[in-house]
């Protein structure tokens, strides 16, 4: 049973007090009176989007997470979830991220599909996919949580799925000139290979996440624009970071992209 709004408005609120403290609070699903389900994750969610948009952020794109299988049964759902990105949480390549009040942050290698046009068919296919995508980059998320990591899959859905900083690398690149699936990826983190990975670790090639992202938002009633980053999923899996790290991530074909926590 879905928890009455008043609750869900209160487990929201909890969750902005939270990032704005730079502090991890309890669950969502403390104040739910149980586990939540992703219905009532993505109301959480959907009212601080509606709040944080009242607060003149502007929403960027969406991010999708939960794309690894074992992930999923690690937390009962059969699907990936998505969160809201806001611009004023990209950063480009070489950023300096540190002492931007990140809880517990963790670090994933993406692939940034940028659309040209919206994806609003209600079901789409990767050949919609190829023809709505501008350009793609390769991309580090800065995952975080609120809630310190004790998470179910509603407690993540309701913090955005963990949603951070993302930072952008610069040099475009066409699908036509990459192959996702195919494409490899290593990540350094200080300089030492930290991990590696492919497309194919992404729901089998990256373009499938934005497939199944596009056709969420249809059901959910607020299709993907032109214009959108879409942060597709993780190609390796999180790793935790510390102050004073550097990251330094290559995708095959796609590109570097960099960062640093020195603040």
């Amino acid at each position: 049973m879905t928890p009455d709004l008043s609750l869900l408005a209160a487990a929201a609120q909890r969750l902005r007090d939270a990032a704005a403290a730079g502090e991890p609070c309890e669950p969502a699903r403390s104040m739910t009176g149980g586990d939540i389900t992703p219905e009532a994750g993505y109301q959480i969610q959907q009212i601080n989007t509606d709040h944080w948009r009242a607060e003149s952020r502007r929403v960027s794109g969406h991010k999708v997470g939960l794309t690894n299988p074992a992930v999923q049964r690690q937390l009962g759902v059969g699907q990936p979830v998505w969160g809201v990105l806001f611009a004023d949480n990209c950063r480009s390549d070489g950023a300096d991220i540190g002492g931007e009040g990140l809880i517990e942050p963790r670090v994933e290698v993406e692939v940034a599909v940028v659309l040209g046009d919206a994806l609003d068919s209600g079901r789409h296919t990767v050949a919609d996919a190829i023809n709505a995508t501008a350009y793609v980059l390769p991309a580090l998320e800065i995952v975080d949580s609120r809630i310190n990591w004790d998470i179910t899959a509603g407690d993540m859905i309701a913090d955005s799925a963990g949603a951070g900083l993302y930072v952008l690398g610069t040099r475009p690149v066409e699908l036509s000139k990459v192959d996702l699936r195919r494409a490899g990826m290593r990540l350094d983190i200080n300089g030492e290979h930290a991990a590696s990975g492919t497309g194919a670790a992404c729901m089998g090639n990256p373009l499938n996440a934005l497939v199944w992202l596009a056709d969420a938002l249809c059901d959910y009633g607020a299709p993907l624009q032109a214009g959108e980053c879409v942060m597709t999923g993780s190609l390796c899996g999180m790793l935790s970071i510390s102050d004073g790290d550097e990251l330094l991530a290559e995708i095959d074909g796609v590109g570097v992209v960099s960062a640093a926590l020195r603040g």
